[in-house]
């Protein structure tokens, strides 16, 4: 039981790194092209998005495959952890919670999240991904 409870925390610390990592490179270069172009915040809004949403995916995805069973048990936990690393920040950062929009966003990434856990344990289960 309690190598099981490891497994799960190992494998939703690795889908929260992998959402992390690809956050912080993200940020760079659109804080890179914003820098030092003419573009503007509100024309990349819409692939900002795209891409947030690409990343949670890959990060229940990678969860999903390192646990290889209950795909949507670890991809869901990581989309929640995800979303409470998220509030945690805007509260204690900005003192504000989640207004209704973003509410909806997150709960479009755990669903997102979920989805990419079921598709990486199908996925990655076969291999040797560890």
């Amino acid at each position: 039981m309690v190598i099981e409870i490891k497994n799960f925390a190992v494998s939703i610390v690795y889908g929260l790194m992998t959402i992390l990592l690809f956050a912080v490179l993200s940020s760079l270069i659109f804080s890179l092209v914003l820098q030092f172009s003419d573009t503007q915040e509100k024309s990349i809004s819409l692939l900002i998005t795209i891409i947030s949403f690409f990343a949670v995916f890959f990060g229940g995805f990678i969860s999903g495959g390192k646990r290889k069973q209950k795909g949507w048990l670890i991809g869901g936990a990581t989309g929640v952890f995800y979303s409470l690393i998220l509030l945690s920040y805007q509260f204690l950062g900005h003192s504000s919670f989640f207004s209704l929009e973003q509410f909806i966003y997150h709960i479009c990434y755990i669903l997102t999240a979920t989805m990419g856990g079921v598709l990486g344990v199908n996925i990655l289960s076969n291999s040797n991904f560890k």
